[in-house]
C-alpha cells in the first residue's frame, strides 16, 4: 500500500483529502461516515460572524427592551432564523464530533473582523477542535475604503486570532488580493500556520420577472481548480506554511494536481453533494493505483514537483502563458476557417 499520509497545520493526516466546511458536516452520522470513507480530517459548517453580532443584539434587547436602538439596527444584519445554529449549539457540536471521530475536526469561523472571533476561537478550542479555519469573505462595496485598510483589517484578525488559541489557525482566502504573495507572506507573520485557496464567492442573480435580487448556489466544477492549481504553485517553496487547495477538486487527478502544484492537503465538498460521501473512498482508491502504476513509494514525493520553483520554464506561470495561450488559439481558429 503507498503511504498517502501528510501533514496538515501540524497534525498528522492519513490521508490528503479533506472534508472543507459544508452543511453536511451538521450531522454526525455524516461526520461517522466521512470518517469510514477515508477522509483525512473535517472542516465543520461555518459560524458566521453576523451570527454572533445578532445573538448579541438579541440579548441587548431582552436587557434593555422598550428602546429603539435594538430596532434601527437590526435591518444591518440579516435574520437570525437565516441560521441553522447559535454559538452554543455550535461549540457542542464540535464536541460531539470530536468524541464521534478519531481523525481531526476543525471549527470553522466566517468572519472580516476582530469582533467577537478571539473569545469564540478559544471556546472552540475548548470545544476540541483541533485547528481553527477562519474563512474570510469581504466584499469592497464602499468606495472609500481602500485595499490596504481591508488588508490590514484581515491581518489584524488573524494576528488576534492566533495569539488568542494554542491551536493551528489556517486563513480561507479569496483570489482578490493585488499581490496574494505578499498577502501569504504578511498572514504567516500574523502568525498563521497555513492558508486555504480559495473561498468560493455566491454571485447573486437577478429576477427580471419579480424584479429582484437573489441568493444562488452552484456547486464547484473541475475548471475552477486552474486558478488554485496556479497560485499554490507560485506560492510552494516561498512560505513556511501549509498550503489547501479547495473549489473544484472532484477526483483523483484532481488530487494529484493539487499535490504537484504544492498543496499539502485537497479539501472536497461539491464532490461529495453530488456523488456522496463514499465518493471519498473511491478517490482515495484510484489515488492508490496512479501511484502504483508510476511506481511511487509516496504521495510525499510528488509534492511541488510542477510549482514554479521546480519546472525548468515558469513561463506558464507569468505573462508567457496568456501569450501563448491566445495566440495559439488564433492560429487554431485560422487553420480552422481554411
Amino acid at each position: 500500500m503507498i503511504d498517502v499520509s501528510t501533514k496538515y497545520l501540524g497534525l498528522k493526516l492519513n490521508g490528503p483529502i479533506v472534508v472543507s466546511s459544508t452543511p453536511l458536516s451538521e450531522s454526525i452520522e455524516n461526520v461517522h461516515r466521512m470518517e469510514e470513507a477515508g477522509a483525512s480530517a473535517i472542516v465543520l459548517t461555518s459560524l458566521f460572524e453576523e451570527q454572533l453580532a445578532l445573538e448579541s443584539r438579541a440579548l441587548d434587547e431582552d436587557l434593555s427592551r422598550g428602546t429603539e436602538s435594538f430596532a434601527e439596527s437590526l435591518g444591518y444584519l440579516p435574520d437570525l432564523n437565516d441560521y441553522r445554529m447559535t454559538h452554543e449549539v455550535y461549540l457542542d457540536h464540535v464536541r460531539r464530533a470530536k468524541d464521534a471521530v478519531k481523525i481531526p475536526i476543525l471549527a470553522s469561523l466566517n468572519g472580516v473582523t476582530s469582533g467577537g472571533w478571539m473569545r469564540f476561537a478559544q471556546e472552540s478550542e475548548q470545544a476540541g477542535a483541533d485547528a481553527i479555519e477562519l474563512n474570510t469573505y469581504a466584499l469592497a462595496t464602499d468606495r472609500s475604503q481602500t485595499s490596504y485598510e481591508l488588508e490590514a483589517q484581515l491581518l489584524e484578525l488573524v494576528e488576534n486570532v492566533c495569539k488568542a488559541v494554542k491551536v493551528p489557525v489556517a486563513v480561507k482566502l479569496s483570489q482578490s488580493f493585488t499581490s496574494l504573495p505578499h498577502m501569504a507572506a504578511k498572514l504567516e507573520d500574523a502568525g498563521a500556520a497555513g492558508i486555504v485557496l480559495f473561498n468560493r464567492f455566491y454571485q447573486p442573480d437577478f429576477d427580471i420577472e419579480t424584479l429582484e435580487v437573489r441568493p444562488t448556489l452552484h456547486f464547484s466544477t473541475p475548471s475552477e481548480l486552474l486558478p488554485r492549481l496556479h497560485w499554490a504553485a507560485i506560492l510552494y517553496g516561498h512560505l513556511n506554511i501549509d498550503i489547501a487547495i479547495t473549489g473544484g477538486v472532484h477526483s483523483a487527478e484532481d488530487v494529484i494536481k493539487s499535490v504537484m502544484a504544492g498543496g499539502t492537503v485537497a479539501m472536497m465538498c461539491s464532490a461529495l453533494h453530488i456523488h456522496g460521501i463514499e465518493h471519498i473512498g473511491r478517490v482515495l482508491s484510484d489515488l492508490q493505483y496512479w501511484l502504483e502504476k508510476r511506481e511511487f513509494s509516496s504521495l510525499s514525493e510528488t509534492r511541488g514537483c510542477l510549482s514554479r520553483r521546480s519546472v525548468p520554464d515558469v513561463s506558464p506561470f507569468d505573462r508567457g502563458n496568456y501569450i501563448k495561450t491566445l495566440s495559439s488559439y488564433s492560429l487554431r481558429q485560422t487553420v480552422a476557417a481554411f
